[in-house]
């Protein structure tokens, strides 16, 4: 044990107590140490702790999103390049998917020697708080569903999610684009729909072909992140989202993210169009804000959330009926038993995976926000009947 490891201890175990005043000494203690040798002690304990999260269900991307939420800048950048750093240790096979989200997230490594001070930005003592304040987060951490096999375990063939360059694809960003900018809710309502009924119809074609493969797909997962503000109500547009596209959404709060379950081609659509129709209920709640009367400013909060809560069931309601549309064009008798197939399919891996679920019901909290929120998500057709928030499935 080198010296710097039980002063590395000491700055651990006071970080994680609720005395300031002992943690900033022990913070001391470590600065005043032999600089290298904590360095070093710093650079392990991440690694090794990194490397244990792995087999617990945890991804480069999940403990970004999650540094980025609760860590200063510094230290998710120190913990990203940490992550950099202990790839090298990893056994094989490592797979493609791993090192694509490290490169994604612009993680690198140079050398060991002085690696905390070529960060430091020429503050040492901050960045050693930022490399504590990271490895008290990452050693904190529960398990969480195993979505992919982790490096070094057996490859397990996964589906493969359509092409980013596919036509498909392209079309389907164009349409959401469209729908991204215009100004008008009804011609924004036109766009998403036709991109998810594009979607919807790519689904049904995979299915019923992979219906007949020797080697049939099986269900696989993704997380979207549900930052503060209004994280119940980005859950709930996953969840809306997901259940038009056959998926399975899981909403873990304390860690921010929300857990799809689904075939590939459908966790596709699921992505593209819940990035689309955040930007558009985000746009149309300021819009929507900036048209109220004034004195309502104390009742933004309560307005924002029934707004989004009321955008997020209609647009369901709508993305549901053009999937329905869809499925009603093939004359296939395979496609309903398929479908069914694949439905069970997915709810029992999300049972697998998550067997202790609850349910969060959303209260209205501004008739008004529930309303303006209705109304830009459908403009177009005000007939259908507004129904009160559904329960929201969350990690228990």
């Amino acid at each position: 044990m080198s010296s710097a490891e039980p002063l590395l201890d000491a700055a651990l175990v006071a970080a994680r107590g609720a005395d300031v005043r002992a943690a900033e000494r022990a913070l001391d203690r470590l600065v005043v140490g032999d600089g290298p040798a904590v360095d070093a002690a710093l650079l392990t304990r991440l690694c090794r702790t990194l490397g244990r999260l792995w087999p617990r269900g945890w991804q480069p991307v999940d403990l970004d999103r999650l540094a980025t939420r609760r860590l200063t800048p510094r230290g998710a950048r120190l913990l990203r390049d940490a992550l950099a750093a202990q790839r090298r240790a990893l056994p094989d096979p490592v797979p493609t998917w791993f090192d694509e989200q490290l490169t994604d997230l612009g993680a690198r490594w140079d050398a060991d020697a002085g690696w905390l001070d070529r960060r430091a930005d020429g503050d040492r003592i901050t960045a050693l708080r930022d490399a504590v304040d990271a490895l008290v987060l990452i050693e904190g951490l529960p398990p969480i569903a195993l979505l992919r096999p982790p490096p070094g375990a057996a490859a397990v063939p996964l589906a493969a999610v359509p092409a980013t360059g596919s036509r498909m694809l392209d079309r389907v960003r164009a349409l959401l684009a469209k729908a991204e900018s215009t100004a008008f809710p009804a011609e924004a309502e036109a766009f998403t729909a036709k991109a998810q009924e594009l979607m919807a119809r790519h689904s049904i074609d995979t299915a019923l072909l992979d219906a007949t493969a020797a080697r049939p797909d099986r269900p696989s997962g993704m997380r979207l992140g549900t930052d503060a503000p209004y994280a119940a109500a980005k859950a709930l547009l996953i969840q809306e989202v997901a259940g038009a596209n056959r998926c399975e959404s899981v909403w873990s709060d304390d860690l921010g993210f929300a857990t799809v379950l689904g075939f590939p081609a459908d966790l596709a659509a699921v992505e593209l169009l819940h990035t689309s129709l955040l930007v558009q209920a985000t746009a149309a709640m300021l819009r929507g804000r900036a048209g109220r009367g004034k004195g309502s400013g104390r009742r933004t909060k309560g307005y924002d959330e029934s707004f989004l809560n009321a955008f997020a069931l209609r647009i369901g309601e709508r993305l549901r009926a053009a999937s329905a549309a869809a499925a009603e064009e093939h004359t296939d008798d395979r496609l309903l038993p398929v479908l069914a197939a694949r439905t069970d399919a997915v709810r029992e891996r999300t049972e697998q995976l998550f067997p202790g679920t609850t349910r969060h019901r959303l209260q209205v909290r501004d008739s008004e926000g529930w309303s303006s929120g209705t109304t830009a998500a459908d403009r177009a057709s005000l007939t259908a009947p507004t129904q009160p928030p559904r329960p929201l499935r969350g990690a228990r």
